[in-house]
């Protein structure tokens, strides 16, 4: 397959949307940017793939096109997650975590804002910032959510899992009470497999005990 042209065509393209998401601000709208660069090269690739048996002009016709569809698309879907982060973190305590790598959101909640030691028993505090993800999540339909529960490594691993299994299951009930479809929603006990600190100390132990609420777009 020869794409004569077609580095010209995708480099054109990529920069049109660059420059059409043209930020108001230091790192404003980061993903919308990239999601619009990312849709554009598959959209560009897709179009002239699709049209290979054309001459080389319609090729690269059919691959801006392609481009300036992909772009649409992936800029929806990035500006869409720098939207959901933003009101999060406006809406959600300090000490809740909302990070945004382009892909999906991921709100993390610590142990301590949760439940008790040992307990499945959801926090007055956890259930009023649960309701606030659960509204967000409802005005972000065209979301999946995977509830993922983390334990450090103290004590028996077969009980961490399941400790794991029944604070997520317990996240996961309080965002469907709040209007969220039970379809939308996984619940994931990953146990003390996952962690994200040091286990040899008392901050890292801490910092290992959480609940991840991962929201991708579909």
């Amino acid at each position: 397959m020869t794409f004569t042209k077609f580095p010209l065509v995708l480099a054109a393209a990529s920069l049109t949307f660059v420059a059409a998401c043209d930020p108001t601000g230091p790192n404003q709208y980061e993903n919308t940017q990239q999601g619009a660069l990312i849709g554009a090269g598959a959209g560009a690739v897709l179009g002239a793939i699709t049209n290979n048996d054309g001459s080389v002009r319609e090729r690269n016709q059919a691959a801006l096109i392609g481009a300036a569809l992909g772009a649409g698309v992936g800029a929806g879907v990035g500006n869409s997650l720098d939207r959901q982060a933003e009101e999060l973190r406006r809406q959600l305590r300090n000490d809740v975590g909302v990070s945004n790598n382009g892909n999906n959101l991921v709100v993390v909640l610590s142990e301590d804002l949760l439940f008790a030691t040992n307990s499945t028993q959801l926090s007055g505090t956890a259930q009023n910032e649960l309701r606030i993800v659960a509204s967000s999540l409802q005005q972000y339909p065209d979301t999946t959510v995977n509830v993922i529960g983390h334990t450090d490594n103290v004590g028996e691993a077969s009980y961490n899992q399941g400790l794991s299994e029944q604070r997520a299951s317990a996240v996961s009930s309080i965002l469907i009470g709040g209007g969220v479809s039970a379809t939308r929603i996984r619940s994931i006990g990953a146990g003390e497999n996952n962690p994200i600190a040091s286990n040899l100390n008392a901050a890292g132990r801490q910092a290992n005990r959480r609940v991840e609420i991962v929201i991708t777009p579909n």
